[in-house]
């Protein structure tokens, strides 16, 4: 533990760490270290860029709070939270969704809505009406599976960003005997994440625009089967190949069709336009 140098140094905290009776954050630990020492050899990083690190993550960490997730936020935005993603959910079964991002927006336990009803309380914005039914892996209805939805305004903002008096446009369903699920929502609008923060900065300074495609949030949970966490994103956003947040599949794009006033599919009779999409979803047990 003497005489450290670039060239020992690593291999003195891994030995640090041999102790350690959790195998698993042993291993952990063990590469983090490993990598973490191997990068910083290639970029050789001045005092000054170290300390301008440490501030980075000192304020996106001070960003934080019960309504916010700075570091989420910049996990997304470096691709990690979808690597971490497409390596817990690996699959080719066509008849299971693909997932997707979380987000920092979500917030655990909505309103309770009932099958058909609306979640745009307190807002204004183009209807939009969506249906669709879950199954399971080969394609048979499932009842009474939770689904949480959440989503932007057509302004582009969450109820969280907002001064609001209560929730608006997130709520939880349950879907019926025919694995059916509906609600009455507004049409999302593409949208910045936050760039008052840290993060922000960082896609200013490299160059990157903050935007993410029109999307509805979706959490399935039921079960004996996986939890799952995913998004469908509006055909034709030109935000699709450029997701700031890297969240978009092709599997999970569908049109918000426009729609003529008159009787909507749930029988409503609507006096002027709105959007409409359906959207199955395949859950895989665990």
């Amino acid at each position: 533990m003497r005489n450290l140098n670039a060239d020992n140094i690593t291999a003195a905290v891994v030995e640090e760490f041999s102790g350690c009776e959790d195998e698993r954050l042993k291993t952990i630990l063990n590469s983090l270290v490993s990598h973490l020492h191997s990068f910083l050899r290639e970029i050789e990083p001045s005092q000054s860029e170290w300390t301008t690190a440490i501030e980075f993550l000192t304020k996106t960490g001070q960003m934080c709070d019960d309504q916010r997730q700075e570091f989420i936020l910049l996990s997304d935005t470096l691709g990690v939270t979808m690597l971490v993603d497409a390596l817990n959910h690996q699959t080719s079964d066509p008849m299971v969704s693909e997932s997707t991002v979380l987000g920092p927006f979500y917030v655990a336990n909505p309103p309770k809505v009932d099958q058909g009803g609306a979640i745009d309380w307190n807002v204004e914005g183009e209807p939009l009406y969506v249906e669709g039914r879950v199954h399971d892996g080969a394609g048979d209805p499932l009842v009474n599976v939770v689904i949480d939805v959440w989503q932007s305004d057509s302004e582009g903002f969450y109820d969280v960003q907002k001064e609001l008096d209560s929730a608006s446009l997130r709520a939880r369903f349950s879907t019926d005997e025919q694995g059916r699920y509906a609600f009455w929502t507004v049409t999302p609008a593409p949208y910045p994440i936050p760039t008052d923060g840290p993060v922000g900065k960082m896609l200013e300074l490299t160059g990157r625009h903050p935007y993410r495609p029109a999307h509805v949030h979706f959490m399935l949970m039921a079960e004996g089967y996986e939890t799952l966490v995913t998004q469908v994103f509006a055909e034709g956003d030109p935000y699709l190949d450029s997701d700031a947040v890297f969240g978009v599949k092709d599997s999970l794009v569908r049109e918000f069709q426009l729609m003529p006033s008159g009787q909507a599919p749930d029988g409503r009779n609507m006096s002027g336009p709105y959007r409409h999409f359906k959207y199955d979803f395949g859950l895989k047990a665990s």
